[in-house]
């Protein structure tokens, strides 16, 4: 028998859409526009790779590191965080994860047991709502509308809390939209938690490609009493770093909520490798003037991918763009997403993903994920939507 859980749950959607392209049609003068997946189109700087390679030769790296994650990452983190934040978040409040995704299941079980319910922002990233249906936990859709840049309202997260809710959780910079959610929103939102006694979860995966020109995300380390309000922040250092493959992120919450989630970790007993810790660290130690680099790297592409759809009128409307991620609706009235999607990639050999794998009321959305793409490529894809 399989977990009924698992059989209700939906196929990952990047694998089912490599399926759609039909590379036998295409020759070399219409390549594939892989706009599909959030990963860097750029491998780690040399001095990265370099420091790796030498850390593999060292005994130590081959061995289970303490659970909660190396000391000098979890110094070196809360670090940051106090710097970006202007925050007093301690290394004892930082617990190192494998990849941010298992971030989040950690705090999903802690926080949440099967038959209680968490807020999603909808459209929400897949991974998230894929977790809580294997959890048996419900999902409820916090809508993000076109008519309020995709941002949503904290308003509709009160009305829609339940007596068996146990989180909110925000997404930003947004996947799949890109939206940016202003401080005073995230603040409105950690107040709502605090008075209704629930984690306000933050996923900022992200939050190292905002603009050049942002100041500090949010105000919730300096402004509020986080620890008391119940703030859980996830944090990934695969996409800054360019480690996809590495898997590791991070958890920053007060410390008695970091040792309920490390007891989790314990009992799974799966942790970030030794060798990604340390590819970590020498990133934050090392690589601030790389990542801020990339920063204005994508912020050209948000700019390249915004006017080559304002040239191309092509039909298409942006909704909402940032970060990694432009959320874009499409022309046809009686053609669904996935149909859109699946046309684009066996005609036009150009790759993303429907909104409708994003969660309801998704039927005329597109995602594209432009960080693995050059901000040349840009008017490619606004010619082949607009064809």
């Amino acid at each position: 028998m399989i977990n009924p859980l698992v059989s209700a749950t939906e196929a990952p959607p990047i694998a089912e859409a490599a399926g759609w392209l039909k590379p036998e049609r295409f020759g070399a003068d219409t390549p594939l526009i892989d706009v599909c997946q959030a990963v860097p189109g750029y491998g780690p700087p040399e001095s990265l790779s370099a420091r790796v390679a030498g850390a593999a030769a060292e005994d130590a790296t081959a061995f289970y590191t303490p659970i909660a994650g190396i000391a000098p990452l979890r110094e070196a983190l809360a670090d940051d965080v106090n710097a970006l934040y202007g925050g007093d978040v301690r290394p004892a409040e930082v617990l190192i994860t494998s990849g941010c995704n298992q971030a989040f299941v950690l705090a999903m079980i802690a926080l949440a047991g099967s038959g209680s319910s968490v807020l999603l922002p909808a459209p929400w990233y897949f991974n998230h709502a894929m977790t809580l249906g294997l959890l048996g936990i419900e999902a409820i859709a916090l809508p993000c509308r076109p008519g309020n840049a995709m941002i949503p309202d904290p308003a509709d997260a009160a009305r829609l809390m339940r007596d068996d809710t146990r989180a909110i959780v925000l997404v930003t910079p947004n996947n799949p939209t890109g939206a940016i959610y202003p401080p005073g929103v995230m603040a409105a939102f950690l107040d709502l938690a605090a008075e209704r006694g629930v984690a306000l979860v933050t996923d900022e995966t992200y939050r190292d490609f905002l603009p050049p020109e942002t100041g500090r995300p949010h105000g919730l380390f300096a402004e509020r009493d986080w620890r008391r309000d119940g703030l859980i922040h996830l944090y990934s250092f695969s996409k800054v770093y360019s480690l996809t493959g590495y898997r590791v992120g991070a958890i920053v919450a007060a410390s008695r909520t970091i040792a309920e989630i490390e007891k989790v970790m314990d009992c799974v007993a799966i942790c970030a490798p030794h060798i990604s810790q340390r590819a970590a660290l020498y990133g934050l130690e090392e690589l601030a003037d790389w990542r801020a680099a990339n920063r204005t790297l994508m912020a050209n592409r948000v700019e390249a991918f915004r006017d080559a759809m304002k040239r191309a009128d092509n039909g298409f409307a942006i909704r909402s763009i940032g970060a990694y991620f432009a959320y874009v609706e499409h022309p046809y009235q009686d053609r669904s997403s996935l149909d859109v999607a699946k046309s684009l990639a066996a005609e036009k050999n150009l790759l993303c993903l429907p909104g409708t794998m994003f969660g309801p009321a998704q039927e005329r959305m597109l995602r594209f994920a432009f960080a693995n793409v050059d901000e040349s490529v840009m008017p490619a894809i606004a010619e082949r939507l607009g064809r």
